[in-house]
């Protein structure tokens, strides 16, 4: 490069950097009044994430009873439940039911055996039985009542109040 393309470039860049400058504004302008009073509020940040507000009790397995608005407290009833089990069920079949169906079921001592079949809201459909049963393995057969509509419902068995809810279906 020769002394004269060497200048050339020099005056280019300098006339570029300086037009540049200039045409972002005046060096020596004032700057704008930054206490100027807006008329206009601020946009609400609003989040795309819902917000869930209060207090919800996570769900644990066995804490929920349906029939019931009420939840287990975490207290004696649920560890009695888990330390001192009376209840195993075994079985439910045939499942989905059309006309009846059996429960295979294992008690760890006497005490008193309750099972209902409620719908999927928790609405008691009908008793299947109610007594006192020894302990062991025992299997019950139940007929399918004529007012249940062919759907998904639940059986409860309760067993001194130890809970085991399942679900069927009928035919």
């Amino acid at each position: 490069m020769d002394l004269k393309s060497k200048i050339t470039f020099s005056v280019r860049f300098f006339c570029i950097i300086c037009i540049s400058i200039f045409a972002a504004g005046n060096l020596f302008a004032q700057k704008a009044d930054t206490t100027k009073i807006s008329l206009k509020p601020k946009p609400k940040v609003v989040s795309r994430v819902p917000q869930i507000k209060g207090s919800v009790t996570p769900y644990k397995p066995g804490n929920l009873l349906l029939g019931n608005s009420s939840l287990l407290s975490s207290g004696s009833a649920a560890t009695h439940s888990k330390t001192a089990k009376v209840l195993t069920i075994l079985k439910i079949y045939p499942n989905p039911v059309s006309e009846q169906f059996n429960i295979n079921l294992r008690l760890d001592k006497e005490s008193n055996l309750f099972i209902k079949i409620t719908d999927l809201l928790g609405n008691d459909i009908t008793t299947l039985i109610n007594e006192r049963s020894a302990a062991g393995e025992h299997t019950k057969t139940f007929t399918i009542p004529s007012k249940l509509n062919p759907g998904i419902y639940f059986v409860r068995i309760d067993a001194g109040g130890d809970l085991v809810v399942k679900r069927i279906v009928v035919l």
